[in-house]
């Protein structure tokens, strides 16, 4: 049979993980395995909600809306935009990722502006699509570029990834605000935000007003539940969100109840408020604790926050991918986030890696990197 081949390769985050795997394999010894994106401080605990779920229902046995659903949507309008946010303008996705890549097809763009350092699978998601992109160094320089972007959408991740920067609350409001009001099409991806903030943050219920600013957001980070494959996407573009509900129906056919379920329980319910709660309260502490210590050894590369503060679930090293192995901890050299080849030898010369682990075991490792 003949392929229609995509021209693009699997991820080589993948790729490290298997090679960890299959060293700490031979060898018997344990690898950190700091080039996942997965918060890995504490599991939430969901047996007490878990424990509230009938599966044997209609509504887990048959096929879900396609927009997700109703209660969901409320759920997320109350804990995530203060109830402002109609549910309509609410779409539930199969992940972050999956939201991103309904945006890419749905919006009439030239081009896709990323930042210089991004997620190293988005690229590939653009390839696929046939999207072209271009990248901008920084906020300041976007500001400027804006008259030159009509026609165009830009990606902001904040906090970011790779980077794990996070840019001040007020001057990222005040951007978006200006290429809202330029028509240029933002996609803002912020799914490690909730990993630090609660219910009393208002930046989501800020951007409502602003209709060329779609909001992409997932539950994996905030409620450490990437195996369940679920998020949301905002918009107050009817003609959008129309041709996402379209895309998204035919291309998944709704979301998995059980996902749905579980995410509303913890959403809506004392005893599902109490499990996110301490997941978070444990996972921010140890992240916190974990860039303090980066700060203090002298490893973190504080050259890439000049404009922000280190505060996602990654950060920056200034130590190559090969140096940190050489001490069992796994990471991803940083040229695999850009695609700016005047900047590969200098990225090569630092690492990504997650800081979302339990922080006796980061200082364990980290405590023999010279």
């Amino acid at each position: 049979m003949k392929i229609k081949s995509g021209g693009v390769a699997l991820s080589r985050i993948v790729a490290i993980g298997e090679n960890l795997a299959a060293r700490s394999a031979e060898t018997g010894v344990e690898y950190l395995r700091l080039n996942r994106g997965v918060n890995a401080v504490v599991p939430i605990d969901l047996s007490e909600v878990i424990s509230t779920i009938d599966f044997n229902t209609p509504q887990m046995q048959t096929y879900a809306p396609g927009r997700g659903f109703a209660e969901l949507r409320d759920a997320i309008s109350d804990e995530y935009f203060g109830g402002l946010a109609s549910r309509d303008d609410l779409l539930i996705v199969p992940g972050a990722m999956n939201g991103l890549d309904l945006l890419v097809q749905s919006l009439d763009i030239e081009r896709l502006w990323l930042p210089v350092y991004y997620w190293g699978c988005f690229f590939k998601q653009l390839h696929l699509r046939g999207v072209r992109h271009s990248t901008y160094e920084s906020l300041d320089r976007l500001e400027a570029a804006i008259p030159s972007l009509r026609g165009s959408g830009v990606l902001v991740c904040d906090p970011g990834n790779p980077l794990g920067q996070k840019y001040d609350d007020e001057r990222l409001l005040a951007l978006l605000g200006k290429l809202n009001d330029a028509g240029v099409a933002v996609l803002f991806d912020s799914p490690y935000r909730r990993v630090f903030r609660d219910r009393t943050d208002t930046l989501y219920s800020r951007i409502l007003p602003m209709e060329n600013v779609v909001i992409v957001e997932s539950f994996s980070k905030s409620m450490g539940l990437s195996g369940q494959r679920i998020g949301f996407v905002h918009t107050a573009s009817r003609a959008l969100y129309e041709e996402l509900e379209k895309r998204a129906m035919y291309t998944n056919n709704g979301v998995n109840a059980f996902a749905q379920t579980l995410v509303l329980r913890l959403l809506a319910t004392e005893a599902g408020r109490r499990a996110v709660s301490c997941f978070k309260e444990a996972t921010a502490r140890d992240i916190a604790r974990n860039i303090a210590y980066l700060e203090r050894r002298g490893l973190l590369a504080g050259e890439f926050y000049g404009e922000s503060v280190p505060e996602g679930i990654f950060a920056i090293v200034g130590r190559t991918e090969s140096q940190l192995l050489e001490h069992r901890i796994g990471s991803v050299s940083l040229d695999f986030f850009t695609r700016d080849e005047s900047l590969a030898a200098y990225a090569s010369r630092f690492s990504r890696i997650c800081v979302s682990v339990p922080h006796a075991k980061f200082t364990e490792f980290f405590d023999r990197v010279p």
